[in-house]
């Protein structure tokens, strides 16, 4: 099995700075794509940022220039560097990866619980 743990959100004032985590364990050969999701109460998850394994990064244009995702193969680990948060960037954030657990298995998708951000003052 594949499990990813998310950490590193909370309370946060407007203008403030958070970095979430987001560790991928189990039964791993490759892992493809790694994003970052968020869903806000009454609202559709949608995408934050993606990395892939080699390529560009994508992100939300809400979210364009203010938060920066990384990802380090060696701990199959991703990042979420958030700045300049806003209100409206209150939600659940999500991990996603696309993962293989050996050479000839199919990709799968996996998904961690969720971390809550909370932007207020």
């Amino acid at each position: 099995q594949v499990q990813l743990v998310e950490s590193g959100g909370g309370l946060v004032q407007p203008g403030g700075s958070l970095r979430l985590s987001c560790a991928a364990s189990g039964s791993i050969f490759n892992i493809n794509l790694m994003a970052w999701y968020r869903q806000a109460p009454g609202k559709q998850r949608e995408l934050v940022a993606a990395i892939p394994s080699g390529g560009t990064t994508n992100y939300a244009d809400s979210v364009k220039g203010r938060f920066t995702i990384s990802r380090d193969n060696a701990k199959n680990t991703v990042y979420l560097q958030m700045n300049s948060l806003k209100p409206e960037d209150t939600a659940v954030y999500l991990c996603n990866a696309v993962v293989r657990k050996n050479w000839a298995s199919d990709w799968m998708d996996y998904w961690g619980k969720g971390t809550l951000v909370i932007v207020s003052s």
